[in-house]
Formats: C-alpha cells, structure tokens, sequence
C-alpha cells in the first residue's frame, strides 16, 4: 500500500508538472459563494496541492511505519496481529486520500484551463461538487474499513467508551462503519440532486456529524453494558 499511495501521489506532481505547460500563464484561482471569480494568479501556484498530497502521503508512511514496528517489537502475538491489521488498515486510508486528492487536482486543472481559454468571469467546473462527491466516497471506503481495524488512536471510533475493550472497540466501529457507509451515500445522492454546491457541503457535514453523534452514543451504550457484565461476574461468589 504504501508503494501505491507513492506512485499516486508522484503521478499527481508529475502530471499536473506536465499539464501547466499547456495551460495559459495566468489562470483563475478563487471562487466566491456564487461561482464568480474572485482572484487570477499564476498557473505556478498548482504545484503546492501535489506537494501537499506528497506529504499526506509522509504522514500516513510514517503512521503505517509506527504499527509496523510495534509488530515487530511485540511478543505478544495477538498485539502483534492487531499492529499489522491496523498498518494495512492505514495504507487503504492513505491510498483513498491520495486518489481523491489526484482526481481533485485534475478536475482544478481542467476548469483553470477553461475558465483560461474562456475568459471566464465564473466557475467552469463545479470542483466544489467533485469534492463533495468524494467525500461521500471517503466515508464509504471509512465505513468499510473500520470494522476491519484493532483499538488504535488513528483509524475508527477513538473515545474511551468505544477503547475500553476489544469489545466495545469492535461493537462501536461496526456500528460506526455502517453509519459512515450511510453518510456517505446520502452525500452521494445529495451532490448530484442539490444543484449548490456550497449547500451539498454542508449537508454533507451535517450528515457525518449526525453518523458521528450516534456512533458515539452507540459506543457508551456497549460501554455500558459491558460495564455491568463485568461487574455481575465480579459480583458472583466463588464456586467451592
């Protein structure tokens, strides 16, 4: 995985390297709410999002690195087992990251282009619904990856209720995989009826928030139930 999140993430430097040679020297940059263009700047200035896709994909090497190594080191081989999952739970993560990014920075390249040619006054390219769209996208690939994950502080539902246990890990990111994978279709749909963009987002947040509020709510329930399990067993006499 990490190979991969590389090479996209070199595809989309190198690519847009290319592209900005065929594209007008003074492009726009800036949208208002309305789609009207606020601001022209140097087509130049397309090279610092690959760069910064270049170090998310950092980030996330040295977040897989980190469960690697505490796999290595662990003699215990359930914690073991659980640092690779995790590692490879990351890599999916970053590697969803980096191709949104890229199909994003095309989609900027193309309606700078455009907007270029065009002598635009106003937004050519909806990218503001593309990123909408892929958030939606994000939170399914989330939604299905967090079932997947052991307790760690990077990836799935990390409070103290869902971290008590592997119990209540796995029973809240369960739950909290299938509310993400819902979010994120109803984000899907929402994009492509609601014609704003700006109000597709919020929407769209509005969405996650309420599959956030309920995984946690979700997470003290089990927290609570596993709670009093223990407590009963505690509670049982000793068998003579």
């Amino acid at each position: 995985m990490k190979k991969l999140m590389w090479i996209i993430s070199f595809i989309s430097l190198i690519g847009t390297a290319v592209a900005i040679q065929f594209i007008p020297e003074r492009v726009p940059m800036h949208y208002d709410a309305a789609g009207n263009v606020t601001r022209w700047g140097s087509k130049n200035e397309n090279l610092i999002f690959p760069i910064m896709t270049l170090v998310v994909a950092l980030v996330w090497t040295c977040c897989m690195a980190y469960y690697e190594k505490k796999a290595l080191k662990s003699d215990d081989e359930k914690e073991s087992a659980g640092a690779i999952s995790n590692a490879k739970v990351i890599g999916y993560v970053g590697v969803g990251m980096v191709l949104m990014y890229t199909v994003l920075q095309g989609f900027i390249l193309l309606g700078e282009y455009k907007g270029a040619i065009l002598g635009a006054t106003t937004q050519v390219v909806d990218t503001e619904k593309v990123v909408v769209i892929m958030m939606g996208g994000l939170f399914i690939l989330l939604g299905n990856i967090m079932p997947k994950t052991r307790i760690n502080t990077t990836v799935g539902i990390q409070i103290s209720w869902s971290m008590y246990n592997d119990t209540t890990w796995r029973k809240s990111n369960h739950f909290g995989g299938v509310a993400f994978v819902v979010a994120g279709v109803f984000t899907i749909i929402t994009s492509l009826i609601v014609q704003n963009s700006s109000v597709a987002m919020a929407i769209s947040v509005g969405y996650v928030s309420v599959a956030a509020a309920a995984s946690f709510a979700y997470a003290y329930k089990v927290y609570k139930a596993e709670i009093k399990k223990n407590d009963l067993f505690h509670a049982q006499p000793p068998v003579e």
